[in-house]
């Protein structure tokens, strides 16, 4: 007798299956992050099917932040619908949410420093994420209302390996949200419904609810698609520029007391892109500072528009033309 599987339980399967298949680290856990919502259920339950089959035991945490009513049953729900699909380490971590850069921002940071504690706790070779390709259109959109750089529209990386070695894989940025509430429905599972997913106090929700619907609808369908795939393309782009300013940096950048000395002649030859991306990447490096696109070209403008003026006062550094280097040293 021949099984047909649902065509959602198998796109989400075959997703994860080729997103563990290249390995990192010695490690032969996977970790899911299961808030208990559709797509981390979803997920889970892949995970559960696919990491057996590639030696790769799974494991599932859910993050307790402990700021809506009833948090805790909503953790010991997912835990329980972990062991259901065949995880049976499954475990509740609950966080402290500080309030510094918001309540989301601030969620974000303690989830995400739990899980990192989790992964090397069990030796983990990766930490999987929920994120849907909805999730990533929503992420694009958001950053071109601000006006954000190359680097905040390429949205979340489907890969990244941290400093400890630990892959951290968003195996559904391809996958529509869709498809994950159709698997939880073709498999059985009851999945969570996240309250602030309706709250539209928050931008993220009145772009997946209000601005996405009316652009699908005046220009036609296919939006989220086409965010996700400028997504990939400027990921191409960004990964490229980084070989360059690596390369160019070791060339033009030296040490000078108490801050860094770039040659204002080889800043000034290369095109702006290169050039800005160059600046930012040292006040970031050296400074821990994101510049503005405004406060970038001012800095560049000792390179390419010297006229004498004086010393540019940013945050924690300033940036000054000495001769032929602009120096950005700590205030």
């Amino acid at each position: 007798m021949t099984i047909v599987l649902d065509p959602a339980v198998a796109a989400v399967r075959l997703a994860v299956r080729e997103s563990l298949a290249p390995r990192e680290g010695s490690g032969s856990v996977v970790l899911v992050a299961l808030p208990g919502g559709p797509d981390s259920l979803a997920l889970a339950a892949a995970a559960a099917h696919e990491g057996p089959k590639l030696g790769l035991r799974v494991a599932s945490a859910t993050i307790d932040h402990g700021l809506q009513q009833g948090s805790a049953e909503v953790a010991a729900r997912a835990v329980e619908a972990a062991r259901e699909v065949g995880i049976a380490d499954a475990r509740v971590v609950r966080v402290e949410v500080g309030t510094e850069g918001g309540p989301e921002a601030a969620a974000r940071e303690a989830r995400y420093a739990a899980l990192s504690r989790l992964a090397v706790g069990v030796d983990a070779a990766a930490v999987l994420l929920g994120h849907t390709l909805d999730d990533q259109a929503e992420t694009v959109l958001l950053a071109l209302a601000r006006g954000a750089g190359a680097g905040s529209l390429q949205g979340m990386a489907p890969r990244r390996v941290d400093e400890l070695g630990t892959a951290w894989i968003r195996p559904l940025l391809g996958i529509r949200r869709e498809q994950t509430r159709a698997f939880c429905a073709a498999s059985g599972l009851e999945a969570w419904t996240d309250p602030h997913n309706a709250e539209t106090r928050f931008a993220r929700v009145r772009a997946r609810e209000r601005v996405l619907p009316v652009l699908e609808t005046e220009l036609g369908p296919g939006i989220a698609e086409a965010l996700a795939r400028t997504a990939e393309q400027l990921r191409e782009d960004n990964e490229a520029f980084a070989d360059m300013i690596d390369e160019t940096i070791e060339d033009i950048v030296e040490h000078a007391e108490a801050g860094i000395a770039v040659s204002a002649a080889a800043l000034a030859a290369n095109p702006a892109a290169i050039r800005n991306r160059i600046i930012r990447h040292v006040a970031q490096s050296e400074f821990g500072v994101s510049l503005t696109r405004t406060q970038t070209l001012e800095i560049a403008r000792l390179a390419t528009d010297w006229r004498g003026q004086g010393p540019i006062d940013l945050p924690v550094f300033e940036a000054t033309r000495q001769g032929g280097m602009i120096v950005m040293r700590a205030r």
